[in-house]
């Protein structure tokens, strides 16, 4: 019984703050361009008008254009469950569970890719040809930073990563963990659709990934969707903070106090992770797209130092 409300409050506090994190990103990049830019609960409005909109489907698309809205937003909250907030409420923690994380977020992008190849829209299927080429740019980076960090954790579960990492103290003082945390940085820029690999307000056709596949939705779908994919860069951010910017050994008591600070924590290092995350934007532009693959390359050379670092001296 505990361990379901566990997995009842993780989920609620996902799935809670993940508009708020959209919002304290666009906040972020307006202030550094001197707007005041849209509210940080923004988000949470459009949302709501969305969801008591009727969606309009093509004539053409098949149940799986129809279907794919739901299944993503299942497999995204399904991931949700899998990444603990705080070590102070652990999920049921299993070995292999950082990798299914993985999968789940490939699956429900699976079907984002067929999806937009559904309606046999032109800008559906570029989007959806160009993300299936970037995830399988950034997969490798994505399984030797998890790899390196299990290797020294001995484990690939999730929480067990996050309770050595909370025993080493201070991750980002030691090489092995700068080079995976700078290489998981431009893992969550890749995944999420992010400046310098994507431009999520844009509409440009010859440059939009992400969103060209969601040209076709609209109404309760397009709520999904996008819900789905601020769960899922709420999810990645909460995987690294956890990770690298470990801070529950600091709290000096235990019980509902303790757990709400260790809350409370996990929410300051959210809003760092998403400042990082503007000024990775601002300070760069949209990319080429035929120079991802030198960013990927990149993402993937600083994990693989990072995993030859732990060999040669962190072992």
């Amino acid at each position: 019984m505990i361990a379901i409300i566990n997995n009842l409050i993780q989920l609620l506090v996902i799935l809670l703050l993940a508009p708020m994190v959209d919002g304290l990103i666009k906040k972020s990049k307006a202030f550094s361009q001197k707007r005041q830019g849209a509210p940080i609960l923004q988000m949470y409005y459009d949302l709501f008008k969305l969801i008591k909109k009727d969606s309009v489907v093509s004539e053409t698309a098949s149940w799986i254009f129809k279907a794919t809205p739901y299944i993503v937003f299942s497999t995204t909250a399904a991931a949700a469950l899998l990444v603990p907030v705080t070590t102070l409420l652990p999920a049921v923690p299993f070995p292999g569970d950082i990798i299914l994380l993985f999968y789940l977020l490939a699956l429900g992008r699976f079907f984002m890719c067929i999806s937009a190849l559904d309606t046999g829209s032109t800008f559906g299927g570029m989007g959806s040809s160009r993300e299936a080429m970037i995830s399988s740019l950034i997969e490798p980076s994505i399984l030797v930073s998890i790899f390196t960090i299990g290797l020294i954790a001995g484990s690939t579960s999730i929480h067990q990563m996050m309770v050595t990492m909370a025993a080493v103290g201070n991750p980002l003082f030691q090489p092995v963990f700068i080079l995976t945390f700078l290489a998981m940085l431009i893992i969550i820029l890749a995944e999420t659709s992010r400046i310098p690999v994507d431009d999520p307000a844009t509409h440009l056709e010859l440059t939009m990934v992400h969103e060209a596949m969601l040209l076709e939705y609209s109404g309760k779908h397009l709520a999904l969707m996008e819900y789905s994919a601020a769960v899922k860069q709420l999810i990645l951010i909460t995987l690294v903070a956890n990770l690298f910017l470990p801070a529950d050994q600091l709290i000096p008591f235990a019980g509902s106090g303790g757990f709400l600070l260790s809350v409370a924590l996990y929410f300051l290092r959210v809003v760092l992770l998403s400042a990082m995350i503007a000024v990775a934007e601002i300070s760069t532009v949209k990319f080429r797209f035929f120079s991802i693959p030198n960013l990927a390359a990149l993402a993937f050379i600083l994990s693989f130092l990072g995993f030859l670092q732990y060999f040669i001296l962190g072992r």
